[in-house]
């Protein structure tokens, strides 16, 4: 690879590395054409873009981006595929559901909104972050649940002033 190739390489996954929130550095060697095609395909289904890098040109990309990827250049050691996703946790659930018949994907480390995770350790606590439509979703509910409460009481109060704080005291207590 000329120096060329490899600059143009550089800036591409700089690119790529400022247009995603949510990065996995992941280990898939070892793993044969048919497992590395289900694996790419379950990716694919999760609306995960996984790609394959060579360490040099990754941890250069990441000295150029102007994201702090904090100690996370240190995981870049042996094979690395990188994981782009736009929701925090597909990947994590994905290398879990993997890893139900395969030893790989291993976890080397992630970079989540801002948030750096060493470790395959983690695996478990990054499945568990809730994308921001679970959090959305979550928030909704908590602010629908009163103003159900008031309708509610509304209709079970007779339509009075008394009957609807009678009804609100009640379900108060």
């Amino acid at each position: 690879m000329t120096r060329e190739e490899k600059s143009v390489v550089i800036e591409e996954l700089t690119a790529q590395l400022a247009d995603n929130t949510n990065i996995y550095l992941t280990d898939i060697s070892g793993l044969d054409a048919a497992t590395t095609s289900n694996l790419r395909r379950a990716c694919f289904k999760s609306n995960i873009k996984l790609a394959v890098v060579k360490n040099t040109l990754l941890h250069k990309a990441m000295e150029a981006s102007e994201k702090d990827f904090g100690d996370l250049p240190s995981t870049l050691k042996g094979n690395t595929s990188v994981m782009y996703s736009e929701t925090g946790n597909a990947p994590a659930k994905v290398i879990k559901e993997f890893r139900k018949k395969s030893e790989k994907p291993l976890l080397k480390g992630a970079f989540i909104e801002e948030a750096i995770y060493i470790g395959d350790e983690l695996l478990d606590t990054l499945v568990e972050i809730k994308s921001r439509e679970e959090l959305l979703g979550e928030i909704i509910t908590l602010l629908q649940s009163p103003a159900k409460n008031v309708i509610s009481a509304l209709k079970s109060g007779g339509g009075t002033i008394a009957g609807i704080v009678k009804t609100l005291s009640e379900k108060e207590g």
